[in-house]
């Protein structure tokens, strides 16, 4: 137990239960499972199974150890639980209710699954107070709980145990730990011994298609020893054992799975332990006998007086503990107090950007010939001095991805004070952990791979997106210029698909400074993350004009203007720019006038004035070529009725980047070939 442990004091056992507090813990529990019944009904869809199951664990959790309190959602150093089996929604919407959180009202309740509702089919992170992940897609919440974790290690390890001490809790199913995403991610929480993770596991042995023996028979415990964690069974519906546990979990030195066995259903009459009760409502006559076998009388979506003042009060128990808090990180030295204040707010520090000024200012006059991967590392050096909450780290690519930053030390088992996380070959895992740790508050996470690989993390860049959080993904060689890797490592279709994805950035660089730029628009970005597409080969500079103005925030800009009339524009991003360049001074010689426009964010351009768009972009109906090696998918939106496109139309091979462009005719002889069959 950690010293300010007791500003929180889990109940002990004889605190809870004696003949009579066993009926009370029933009526607790019963009252999730009567909620969650009703709700699934009344959307005449859902999970009823899980909540019914999990009830009793959920209420040993909530009323005895979970640290929080239902007034004050934001308390930064609450319990964090994630409900990574977010099929079970109705659980944690009515834990949400019975304690008090503000705006979960049985109303809410009543309009479960429907439109505009607080009440979605899955938990949305944003959307509903006290939800703290976005889950649906399974396994990813217990990655992001990993991310938590670890964020309360780093935080702790930098502010001290006086304003950072707190557990991560998640509930996990059987499929959850049966997608791949499971294995990485507590293979590295076990490596770094994130001894505050304790995952309950709802172990009913039902999948959507049967009994789980249809399809796995791994041995969970065992497969999580193997990890390096402590993992215990348990009874689901024994609030004693399931306290054990937790207490055994809490006081160890690793990071623990309490394998609980329940009944999925619990309580019904003939749908109990089936796979009728995963996802789909029990019906109104199978409703009734199970109010029937809990001794339940109350109607539909009421809950007597007596048990929701229970609940209510476990849900005001945090409030003295979190005036402690605030007690504790008022007495912090004044510098450490404000910058905790800061991280918490989600600010970055005010002369951040004047640090990024100076590397501007320096790039500018030096002029390098880079890649933009290198670049990204020496803008990275600038950045994580001046911002200390900048966490970084990569998937055993650091040296390719250049996402090391000089000033930053590795994160180690028992050694917290690092801001680089080696995340081994787990590119699934990494992703969702940056979430995690973007969730928990306190830190902006990036992490690096290669951009062929952004396939591994899509579904958490993905969420990432859906939750609006600020995460940088940093993806390295990022076209054919990768050479001699050959297709399997060259994406072509991969910035159209990541493209796709609403509120995702895609920056892709041209130079030393958009690079900067675009490091620079990212951290400002709160509202949803980026991915950096960044180049393996040397590319030259282009910007050589000193400006205040973050050009790339703007997501596409006239780098250079057609010198008289415009005839044709030239639209091109990263390596490609170059080559618009070269393309641009050999049509002047021809006598046709021409602009380059760099485009490196194209949701950043689609937010800017139609007047402003209209402006890059030139004359609707001049000639607009697009230059990317990558597949043209999406370049029509600003080609027009004249437009061509010079790029990839398949996979690419196995030789020198230099041979590669030549064969695949993207050079600058192309694109002035394709700007003379439109003017």
């Amino acid at each position: 137990m950690s010293a300010t442990a007791t500003d929180f004091k889990p109940l002990s056992g004889s605190e809870v239960l004696s003949d009579r507090q066993s009926a009370e813990h029933a009526g607790l529990a019963n009252a999730i499972r009567a909620l969650a019944m009703d709700a699934v009904e009344g959307a005449k869809s859902g999970h009823p199974g899980m909540p019914m199951g999990m009830a009793d664990v959920a209420t040993v959790l909530f009323g005895r150890y979970l640290k929080f309190d239902a007034g004050a959602p934001e308390w930064a150093d609450r319990d964090r639980f994630v409900l990574s089996a977010g099929h079970g929604s109705m659980l944690l919407y009515g834990l949400l209710y019975l304690t008090g959180y503000p705006g979960m009202t049985v109303a809410e309740l009543r309009r479960f699954r429907q439109l505009g509702s607080r009440t979605p089919g899955h938990p949305e992170y944003g959307h509903t107070v006290g939800v703290e992940t976005t889950t649906g897609p399974l396994g990813q919440g217990l990655a992001n709980a990993v991310g938590m974790a670890l964020a309360e290690r780093l935080l702790a390890a930098r502010y001290g145990a006086e304003a950072v001490d707190h557990y991560t809790y998640v509930l996990a199913g059987d499929g959850c730990l049966m997608e791949g995403i499971s294995h990485e991610a507590i293979s590295l929480a076990g490596h770094l011994g994130l001894s505050k993770l304790i995952v309950l596991f709802d172990d009913n042995r039902i999948t959507i298609d049967g009994p789980t023996d249809l399809s796995v028979s791994d041995d969970q415990v065992a497969r999580f020893k193997a990890c390096g964690w402590n993992a215990v069974r348990v009874d689901g519906h024994d609030p004693e054992a399931v306290a054990g546990a937790i207490e055994a979990a809490r006081a160890g030195e690793r990071p623990t799975l309490i394998a609980c066995r329940t009944t999925i259903a619990y309580g019904a009459p003939t749908k109990a332990g089936t796979a009728a009760s995963h996802g789909a409502p029990l019906g109104a006559n199978e409703i009734a006998g199970t109010r029937a076998r809990l001794g339940w009388t109350a109607a539909p979506f009421e809950v007597p007086e007596e048990i929701l003042a229970r609940w209510r009060a476990m849900g005001a128990r945090g409030a003295k503990a979190r005036a402690a808090w605030q007690r504790r990180v008022a007495g912090l030295p004044a510098e450490r107090r404000a910058e905790f204040r800061r991280i918490q707010d989600g600010k970055l520090p005010a002369d951040w950007l004047a640090a990024v000024a100076g590397l501007k200012a320096k790039l500018i006059a030096e002029a390098p010939t880079v890649a933009t991967r290198v670049a990204s590392q020496r803008c990275l050096d600038v950045l994580a001095e001046a911002i200390p909450e900048l966490v970084g780290g990569s998937a055993d690519l650091t040296g390719s991805n250049n996402t090391r930053a000089k000033s930053q030390e590795p994160v180690e088992r028992g050694s917290f004070a690092g801001r680089y996380i080696h995340y081994g070959v787990r590119e699934h895992a990494m992703a969702a952990a940056m979430n995690g740790l973007a969730l928990h508050g306190g830190i902006v996470p990036y992490g690096g791979t290669f951009l062929a690989f952004a396939d591994y993390c899509r579904p958490s860049i993905r969420l990432a997106a859906l939750m609006g959080l600020r995460v940088v993904f940093v993806m390295t060689h990022d076209s054919i210029g990768l050479g001699e890797d050959g297709p399997t490592h060259q994406p072509v279709e991969h910035l159209a698909s990541l493209r796709a994805i609403p509120n995702l950035a895609v920056m892709r660089p041209g130079d030393a400074v958009e690079t900067l730029e675009c490091w620079a628009a990212a951290l400002a970005r709160r509202e949803g993350p980026t991915v950096l597409a960044l180049s393996r080969q040397n590319l030259p500079a282009l910007r050589r004009a000193a400006g205040e103005e973050n050009l790339c925030a703007r997501g596409g800009y006239v780098l250079a203007e057609a010198a008289g009339e415009r005839r044709a524009t030239l639209l091109a991003s990263g390596s490609e720019v170059q080559l618009a360049m070269q393309a641009r001074a050999m049509l002047a010689a021809e006598g046709i006038a021409t602009a380059v426009v760099s485009l490196p964010c194209w949701e950043l351009f689609e937010r800017q004035t139609a007047a402003y768009r209209r402006r890059v972009l030139g004359p609707a109906r001049g000639a607009r070529v697009a230059v990317e090696a990558g597949i043209a998918m999406g370049w029509e939106r600003y080609l027009g009725p004249k437009g061509g496109f010079v790029g990839m139309t398949g996979f690419g091979a196995s030789a020198p980047a230099p041979d590669l462009f030549a064969h695949f005719a993207i050079a600058p002889d192309t694109i002035v070939a394709a700007v003379r069959k439109r003017v």
